[in-house]
């Protein structure tokens, strides 16, 4: 049995005259439904899915992975571009009287001359200017496998951003959906605060008119005026749900908060096809946080491979042109073309402790691996358990809503004719309101629960709004 309502203080309450209503102005009454049309007859009504395509292009987080995105596509042409050959080009320019160096000069230039040759010229020459233009073309023939590996690495690195990015994606699409329908529920708990407030001002009428007839006493109109301002209060709490709400979506879609908006029509996500051994499977495949995680697998993989490269001969071509003279231009002109092959042969174990560490980071990648395909199975199967119960869960609290109606019909029937109490009365519209106020959650919850295993499968998109 509930326990009796609470009465305020007498010095709060003041007990109605006789005839008259403690009901607020009828003018009073209409300018507030006024104001609240007015706040959202400003706005042009947002669909869900118009609000998670502006979440997704407003939102921080979103912004953040797509950057990482954009850095690893970098990384990976980085990689990419390291297989190619280098072409640089160069100009110099040196004066100097070192007896070395300006014989050196004459020599690239082609211009020593007999004179040269003098011991005097050779222990004490002019000054002497040379400018150096020349071409170079590096190319690598053979690294071990160390540049393969890499854009291996590189490329499993992007494909692992992606994936992170579309996660993101699905997490806002949930957060955007449940503000959404947080507004909903809001406004489904305001009628509900509504209707529990009409029917506490029948209840007062009806406790002031037996009172009069001498059924009722002075205790059954206070219980029945803190009734009424119980109901109130909720009204208050409602309405300030559905501000909050509001407030969250606006801050998911990035718009200011003084600006008005408003939301269509409720949106519920359907149930995933198949049962749960099939959805973990689905979710196994098409979930982006695991095929991120394999990605990055892939990429421990090819840090392996690109440590075992340090043991392995590193063989490079290189080519160049020279022009040489004492002045801007492209005279005496010579080439020269190269192959080098460089092979550690003992570097004291530095490259086997590189490889020892990669394969290390591989297992550990692989256990993250593992980790996370137990936690999704697990994630699937209890999503899918809170969709399925919270599915049933409307159909009792629509009947509880119902026999609560017909209970609190009775009871006040049973109260007009004065064959029961106030508090029984009170205690059947608490009940009531109570029923009415789960069944509101029970509907939100049921979105909320079909987009949360939507999102642990990994399937939770826009075109599903």
């Amino acid at each position: 049995m509930l326990n009796p309502l609470p009465v305020a203080p007498a010095t709060r309450l003041r007990p109605p005259v006789p005839g008259t209503s403690i009901l607020p102005p009828a003018r009073l009454r209409l300018a507030l439904g006024l104001l609240l049309l007015a706040a959202h007859a400003s706005a042009e009504p947002l669909t869900l899915r118009q609000a998670a395509e502006a979440a997704l292009a407003r939102n921080s987080e979103l912004a953040i992975s797509q950057a990482r995105v954009q850095q690893a596509e970098a990384a990976m042409r980085q990689a990419e571009g390291a297989r190619l050959p280098n072409l640089g080009l160069g100009l110099s320019a040196s004066r100097s009287n070192d007896a070395l160096g300006v014989f050196g000069f004459r020599l690239r230039q082609r211009d020593v001359a007999e004179s040269d040759f003098q011991i005097a010229n050779i222990n004490e020459p002019g000054a002497l200017s040379n400018f150096n233009t020349h071409i170079e073309i590096q190319a690598p023939l053979y690294t071990g496998g160390l540049i393969t590996s890499r854009i291996d690495q590189a490329r499993a690195q992007s494909a692992s951003a992606r994936q992170a990015d579309e996660s993101t994606r699905q997490q806002v699409i949930q957060h955007t959906l449940e503000a959404y329908q947080g507004v909903h529920a809001a406004r489904a708990s305001i009628r509900v605060a509504e209707e529990g407030i009409a029917a506490a001002e029948e209840y007062l009428r009806v406790t002031e008119r037996l009172q009069r007839e001498g059924v009722a006493i002075r205790s059954d109109v206070l219980s029945a005026l803190v009734n009424l301002e119980e109901s109130r209060i909720r009204l208050i709490e409602a309405g300030r749900m559905e501000a909050g709400a509001l407030d969250r979506l606006k801050v998911l879609i990035g718009r200011p908060l003084n600006e008005a908006i408003d939301v269509g029509p409720e949106a519920l996500p359907a149930l995933p096809e198949g049962d749960a051994e099939a959805l973990r499977q689905r979710a196994l495949a098409e979930h982006p946080g695991l095929k991120a995680l394999r990605s990055e697998l892939d990429s421990a993989r090819a840090r392996i491979e690109a440590a075992r490269a340090g043991a392995r001969p590193q063989v490079s071509l290189m080519g160049r042109q020279d022009w040489n003279d004492n002045r801007l231009g492209l005279d005496a002109s010579s080439y020269t073309v190269a192959g080098m092959v460089s092979w550690k042969v003992f570097d004291g174990g530095v490259t086997g402790g590189a490889v020892d560490q990669a394969r290390a980071g591989y297992q550990e990648q692989a256990a993250r691996l593992r980790q996370a395909e137990d936690e999704v199975g697990f994630m699937v199967a209890e999503a899918r358990r809170r969709a399925l119960e919270a599915a049933s869960r409307i159909a009792a609290r629509e009947a509880a809503v119902a026999q609560a109606e017909e209970a609190q019909r009775l009871i006040r029937r049973r109260y007009e004719n004065g064959l029961t109490t106030v508090l029984d009365l009170l205690t059947g519209q608490a009940q009531l309101d109570r029923a009415r106020a789960e069944l509101v959650a029970a509907r939100r919850d049921l979105a909320v629960a079909r987009a949360e295993l939507r999102r642990a499968v990994g399937i939770l998109t826009l075109e599903q709004l």
